[in-house]
């Protein structure tokens, strides 16, 4: 019988499926993978989850085959096709070769710096399959990240960013001063987002592609990050330094704002991914990383025509910014009660939900908590569970081409 790390090992390689289902709808039976195998679950469980995964989805819809591909991706016009949506499995020959002739580290420091502006394509879950694998030390699984980000690409314009910008010192206090100002102006910028989401010229002209706008959401999020704000893009002083457990805290305290909010959980999985990313790279690029995350979270945000209150974001963050669970706590593994014991708890939940982001939500967390010295922000926040959101109307048609 194969031993555990065979198991997740053949999972994480396997290519009998396509990297999306039911036009746009991400094929996310890879992370849960790393997430089950992450939270301890025995190898043939976490095989009976991507096996159940594979013949029915929470969205009611079973993995398709791989999709024949309409170009062949070279060196010379992978750029080309970004975004395009028409040639992942090219995609993965051309980064699997590439990574046989450069090395992985190599190849992330080439193309990274034109990937990650994309980070937001396929609502994220392309900069997770490339993050997570990167987690999860699997070959594979990275050149299907690289050409899932190649494939589904949709800029959140980094370029537009101005400095030097606000002196916010930490990324708590920039939430706090963009509630603010979304308080201000709720009025104007509620409406400029409702003007931006009516105008789907960018389909039309193609700088959208149009399954992005059957999708909904991910037209929601491309669409204001094409259009852009002085507010997304205005550099805060943080992001000239290690940011990454600040943003980490801050992007945590979003969530609770509105707990199990199916956007916003995105943004604690995605990060973890874009930090796995730029671990990677070369530490001038860290900086970049961190401008590309912050402004697609603010256009993520931004997109839904609203913006957490400051005063429940200040009030969340009088709650934990000092929080940490005390070793004290802990019942030594065997009792009733403790930190430990809440843990066990959630990470049995976790493992039940056959909505997959969930478990995805408490290995991230459960990872934080133990390398930030158990910041309890972690742990509240990882008990706050997401449902599968319905399918929005535009699903009664057919995928675009």
């Amino acid at each position: 019988m194969p031993d555990r790390e065979q198991v997740i090992d053949d999972l994480l390689d396997d290519r009998t499926y396509h990297i999306e289902f039911n036009g746009h709808l991400t094929n996310h039976a890879k992370h849960a993978v790393v997430a089950l195998a992450g939270l301890g679950v025995p190898a043939a469980d976490v095989k009976a989850y991507y096996d159940a995964y594979a013949k029915l989805t929470s969205y009611g819809f079973g993995l398709e085959p791989p999709k024949p591909d309409r170009h062949r991706i070279t060196e010379e016009n992978w750029r080309e096709h970004l975004g395009r949506r028409t040639s992942f499995w090219s995609y993965c020959g051309f980064f699997d070769q590439r990574e046989r002739e450069l090395g992985l580290d190599e190849v992330l420091r080439r193309y990274m710096p034109v990937l990650l502006p994309g980070w937001t394509g396929s609502f994220t879950h392309a900069t997770i399959h490339l993050g997570w694998a990167l987690d999860a030390g699997h070959r594979w699984m990275a050149v299907e990240g690289l050409a899932y980000m190649a494939f589904s690409y949709s800029t959140c314009h980094p370029e537009r960013a101005v400095g030097p910008g606000t002196p916010d010192p930490s990324p708590v206090d920039s939430l706090l001063r963009l509630a603010g100002a979304w308080e201000e102006r709720r009025d104007e910028l509620s409406h400029w987002v409702a003007g931006l989401l009516a105008d789907t010229s960018p389909v039309d002209d193609g700088r959208i592609h149009p399954e992005l706008l059957r999708s909904g959401l991910q037209f929601r999020i491309a669409r204001t990050l094409s259009e852009g704000h002085p507010l997304i893009y205005d550099t805060p002083a943080w992001i000239d330094g290690d940011a990454w457990e600040p943003l980490y805290y801050a992007v945590t305290l979003l969530y609770l704002s509105h707990p199990g909010d199916f956007v916003l959980l995105h943004l604690i999985t995605s990060l973890y991914a874009v930090e796995r990313i730029a671990r990677r790279l070369p530490a001038e690029q860290h900086r970049f990383a961190l401008r590309c995350f912050w402004i697609g979270l603010l256009g993520t945000v931004f997109s839904g025509g609203d913006f957490p209150r400051r005063a429940k974001l200040a009030a969340l963050h009088r709650l934990f910014a000092d929080a940490a669970d005390d070793t004290a706590d802990d019942d030594g593994g065997g009792g009733g009660g403790g930190v430990e014991q809440e843990w066990r708890t959630i990470v049995g939940r976790a493992v039940l939900e056959e909505e997959e982001h969930n478990p995805k939500l408490v290995y991230v967390l459960r990872r934080i908590w133990e390398r930030s010295g158990r910041r309890a922000v972690y742990r509240v926040a990882a008990a706050q569970f997401t449902a599968t959101p319905d399918l929005p109307p535009t699903f009664e048609e057919p995928p675009a081409a």
